[in-house]
Formats: structure tokens, C-alpha cells, sequence
């Protein structure tokens, strides 16, 4: 592919040549490939159908995951987690010794490899929050657990320019990936000065279905503020929130 310079960008088909956008900025390539058709039937493309087959479910598994997140992880997503993310789900496919190559899927794989992942590379919570955390998940009773003892946050998080305040969230998710649904639950603290005092010690609490018999993420995070005049605004948006998979617990 080559990129596009000077003042007009082009998008769409010229002469054979596909000009379009990316996060890398405005590419051009030239248009071609195999013929659909050729790819769906040809014996010669099984393990094309077979790894497109994969590809899909890992897509579709991403798309379970973050759409059950979503209250939580549209204030702290980066550019690239949806295709970060189905990488990650692609090799935990890979890892279904169950079914059959091109029939392998999320659950039968090692979901534990999704583990620590970041939904934000911009504000990594493992180089965010430097307070010792517990963290449980009673599939008996539903109970995703997270506690934090007292700690000073201009020592213990490291905040981006401007922070005046904070948040820690919490939630637990229960994925259905055959069936494409999720059931999710959230807690948080209050909005809390970012001061050198220490907090009080942070308790947080989700609980969803007891007994449950799917997969289940407990995802961690901090969302930074800034006040201006007694109001509280999301930092630069919430560029540098973080937001991280801290426990994935299976049947």
C-alpha cells in the first residue's frame, strides 16, 4: 500500500486503485484479490474458509465483550482496541483443543490469555494505579469483589497534567459468546480529590447471576477529572483513563 500526500485526499476507486483512510492516515492500494465465489467453494481455499471462519467468531466474541463493557469503556479506549482486541480473541480460538479447526471458538479456548488486557494503551492501568488491590469473583453468588486500602493518590497513581480528581470503577461481565448476549454490573467510588491525604479504604461491589454457568471478566479502571468553577469535566476527554481486565473466571 502507499500513502497519500498533498492537500486533497481521495476516497473510493480510480482507475483500479482504492484510495481510503485509516488510523495510519490516507492509503491507496491497487484493487484486486480472488474471486469471492472461488473462495467460499474452491477446495484449494479450505483453510482460507476455515481461518476466515475463526477470524469471524473472534470478531463477533470482541464485540460481546466490549458492547457488555460499554459504560465503562467509552470513557477509556484507544484507537486500536477493537482490532487489539480480536488479536487477542484470534489466539485464544487458536487454543480450543475440542472442535475442529475452522469450528474452534472463544469458550472452548484459554480465556485466561485475555488477562491484564488494556482496553486503553494510552493510559495503561498497570502504570496508573500503584495501590496494592485485592480482587475476587464468587461464581456461588455472583460477587465480584474489589478492595483498596487506604492510599495517598498523588503517590499511589500516577495522574495525567491537570487531574484535580479521580475515579476508580469497577465491573464484572458474564459473556455468552454462542449466543452473542452478556449481562454486566458496575460499581465506583465517589469522584475523590487528587491530594497527597490518603482515601478512605475503596470496597466496590457487582454482582450479576448466581451460579452462572459462562464466562465472566471483572474489569478495573480510574477516570480522571478536572474541576473548573465547582463543575467536574472528563480530562482531555478521557484520553488517559485506564481500564483493564484484572480476573477472568470460567466454569
Amino acid at each position: 500500500m502507499a500513502k497519500q500526500t498533498g492537500i486533497i485526499k481521495l476516497k473510493g476507486t480510480i482507475g483500479g486503485i482504492s484510495f481510503y483512510k485509516t488510523g495510519d492516515g490516507h492509503l491507496a492500494r491497487e484493487k484486486g484479490g480472488v474471486d469471492k465465489n472461488r473462495i467460499q467453494n474452491d477446495p484449494a481455499f479450505q483453510r482460507t474458509r476455515e481461518n476466515g471462519s475463526e477470524f469471524g467468531r473472534a470478531g463477533k466474541g470482541g464485540k460481546v465483550l466490549r458492547n457488555a463493557i460499554r459504560v465503562l469503556l467509552q470513557n477509556a479506549k484507544d484507537k486500536r482496541v477493537v482490532s487489539r482486541l480480536t488479536k487477542d480473541l484470534v489466539a485464544i480460538v487458536k487454543t480450543d483443543t475440542t472442535n475442529e479447526r475452522g469450528l474452534r471458538t472463544i469458550q472452548d479456548g484459554d480465556l485466561s490469555l485475555l488477562e491484564r488486557f488494556e482496553f486503553n494503551l494510552n493510559g495503561k492501568l498497570g502504570a496508573t494505579l500503584f495501590a496494592v488491590f485485592t480482587n475476587a469473583f464468587d461464581r456461588v453468588t455472583g460477587d465480584a469483589t474489589l478492595n483498596i486500602a487506604a492510599f495517598s493518590p498523588t503517590l499511589r497513581i500516577a495522574a495525567p497534567a491537570g487531574t484535580t480528581h479521580f475515579k476508580v470503577v469497577m465491573g464484572a461481565a458474564e459473556l455468552d459468546f454462542a449466543n452473542e448476549t452478556s449481562t454486566f454490573e458496575n460499581d465506583a467510588t465517589a469522584i475523590l480529590p487528587y491530594t497527597a491525604a490518603d482515601t478512605a479504604p475503596i470496597a466496590l461491589t457487582s454482582t450479576i447471576t448466581a451460579n452462572s454457568t459462562l464466562p465472566v471478566v471483572q474489569i478495573l479502571g480510574i477516570e480522571f477529572y478536572q474541576e473548573v468553577n465547582g463543575q467536574m469535566y472528563a480530562l482531555k476527554n478521557g484520553a488517559y483513563n485506564a481500564l483493564s481486565i484484572v480476573t477472568i473466571d470460567t466454569p
